[in-house]
C-alpha cells in the first residue's frame, strides 16, 4: 500500500471528537405554536430541586458550595424532564464529557468506553473490523486506503469512498467518529455499507465481514543503491520490538543509508519514541518534558544503538504529529538527519490517558509540552523540513512519490560527502 495515502485509525480523534459535542447542541426553534402565542401554564408549582444531604455530603468539602448548581440541575431534569426515567450513566458521562470540553485543550477530552477500546487497541496493532484506513475529518466517514489483504479491499472498497448509510442507517449528520465505532465489531460479523463514490449516480451497496486486522507498525526493506527504507507508521505497544527485528533484517546487508519514512504517522507513546530514537542517537538528550509548574523532566538515548553512523533522511508530512515530531525533531536537531517533505502536524503536548472506574471510559489530560533537544517548541508550529517538497494530487492519482524520490536523492547526496 502506498504510503502516501495512509491516515491511521482515528487519526486525531480528539479534535472529531470536539467538533462532535460543539455540534451536538442545536437549537429548537418549534417550542412557539403556529398561533405565536406562548403556551400558558396555570397553576404551576416549582418542584423542590434544592441539595439532598446525601448529594451535598457526596460531594468534597471544599467545593460544596461550587457544586450545588451542578446537583440544582441534576435534580430539576429528574423531577421535571417529560420523559423519564433517565439514563443516569447517561448523563454522569455527559457531565465529564462537559468538564473536560471546558478545559479548552482541543487535546484534553472525556474518551468514552468505546473510543478508549478503540484507541488502545489501536495502538496494540490489532482490532476487529473490516481493515481500511479511514479519514475522520469531512461530513462523512471517507475511506483513505483499503489495508492491502483486508475484507474492505476484497470487497472493493476504494480511497474517496465516502460512507452514507450503515446498515441501512443513514449517516447524515452522524460524525464520522461515531460512524467508524459502528463499522467495527466483532469478527466474523457482517456490516452493510452504503458508499457515494465519485463519479457516480447511484450509490453502492457493500456487504463485509469483519475481521481480525493485524497492522505492523514497522516494515522495511532495502531500494536500489543499497539504501534502507524504514516504515513507521505509528509508537505503539509493538514499535520497539517490530523495528529490532527490521533492523536485523536490513543491517545485516550493510546498507549505505537510512530512510525513515514517518508520513501520516499521527504518534503513540512517548518512551517508545525515546527507544526508537536511541537506534539512531547514540548519546544525548531526545526531548525535554516540561510541566505547569516549570518544572521538566528529560529523556536520554539509551545508549543501545545500532545504526548511529549511518546517513539518514526522514520523511514528514503535515500528517505527521506527537511521537512523530519526537524523532523527527531530534534527529534534526543533533544534525542526524535532513527532513524531507513538508511542514510537520505540530502537536508538542503530553497526554496521559487516565482509565475511570467502572469501565467508563478514560479522562485523556495534556500533562505536559514537550520541547527538542535544541528547546524548541513543536506545540501548534510543527517541524519544517530541511527539502520542502510536495504531493499533489495528480500524483496520487498517478501512483508517484516525488518526496520518496527527493529523499532519495539527498541520501545519495549525503552518502558520497561521507
Amino acid at each position: 500500500m502506498n504510503k502516501t495515502v495512509k491516515i491511521a485509525l482515528g487519526l486525531f480523534a480528539g479534535l472529531i471528537l470536539l467538533a462532535g459535542v460543539f455540534s451536538a447542541g442545536i437549537l429548537v426553534g418549534n417550542l412557539i405554536p403556529a398561533t405565536g402565542r406562548l403556551p400558558v401554564i396555570n397553576n404551576f408549582i416549582p418542584p423542590d430541586v434544592s441539595v439532598a444531604p446525601e448529594q451535598e455530603s457526596a460531594t468534597p468539602a471544599d467545593v460544596q458550595a461550587l457544586f450545588v448548581p451542578f446537583w440544582e440541575a441534576w435534580n430539576i431534569v429528574h423531577t421535571q424532564y417529560v420523559d423519564r426515567p433517565l439514563d443516569d450513566i447517561a448523563l454522569m458521562r455527559g457531565a465529564i464529557r462537559g468538564m473536560m470540553d471546558a478545559v479548552g485543550d482541543k487535546q484534553t477530552y472525556y474518551m468514552g468506553p468505546l473510543v478508549y477500546e478503540s484507541a488502545t487497541s489501536t495502538l496494540s496493532g490489532e482490532y476487529e473490523g473490516i481493515g481500511a484506513y479511514v479519514d475522520t475529518d469531512g461530513e462523512y466517514l471517507t475511506i483513505v486506503s483499503p489495508i492491502e489483504g483486508s475484507p474492505a479491499e476484497a470487497a472493493g472498497l476504494r480511497p474517496g469512498d465516502q460512507i452514507v448509510a450503515i446498515d441501512g442507517v443513514d449517516m447524515t449528520g452522524t460524525s464520522p467518529e461515531e460512524a467508524r465505532q459502528k463499522v467495527l465489531g466483532p469478527a466474523g460479523t457482517t456490516v452493510t455499507l452504503t458508499v457515494k463514490r465519485e463519479g457516480e449516480e447511484e450509490p453502492r451497496e457493500f456487504a463485509i465481514t469483519r475481521a481480525k486486522i493485524t497492522i505492523p507498525s514497522v516494515t522495511g526493506k532495502i531500494l536500489d543503491n543499497n539504501i534502507a527504507y524504514v516504515d513507521i507508521n505509528q509508537f505503539g505497544d509493538n514499535t520497539t520490538r517490530e523495528l529490532d527485528a527490521v533492523l536485523n533484517e536490513l543491517l545485516a546487508q550493510n546498507p549505505s543509508g537510512v530512510i525513515i519514512d514517518l508520513r501520516n504517522n499521527p504518534g503513540g507513546y512517548l518512551q517508545t519514541s525515546v527507544e526508537v530514537a536511541s537506534e539512531f542517537i547514540d548519546e544525548g538528550v531526545i526531548l525535554y518534558e516540561q510541566y505547569g509548574d516549570g518544572t521538566r523532566d528529560e529523556y536520554k538515548a539509551l545508549g543501545n544503538g545500532r545504526a548511529t553512523d549511518l546517513p539518514i533522511v526522514v520523511l514528514v508530512n503535515e500528517g505527521s504529529a506527537s511521537a512523530s515530531e519526537i524523532l523527527a525533531g531530534a534527529l534534526q536537531d543533533y544534525g542526524r538527519a535532513t527532513l524531507v517533505g513538508v511542514q510537520s502536524y505540530g502537536k508538542g503536548s503530553v497526554q496521559r490517558w487516565i482509565p475511570l472506574s467502572g469501565e467508563n471510559g478514560a479522562a485523556r489530560v495534556t500533562i505536559a509540552k514537550w520541547l527538542t533537544p535544541k528547546e524548541r517548541a513543536i506545540d501548534g508550529v510543527g517541524l519544517t523540513p530541511d527539502v520542502i517538497v510536495e504531493l499533489t494530487e495528480d500524483d496520487l492519482a498517478n501512483n508517484r512519490d516525488p518526496q520518496l524520490d527527493k529523499a532519495v536523492e539527498v541520501l545519495l547526496d549525503l552518502i558520497s560527502q561521507k
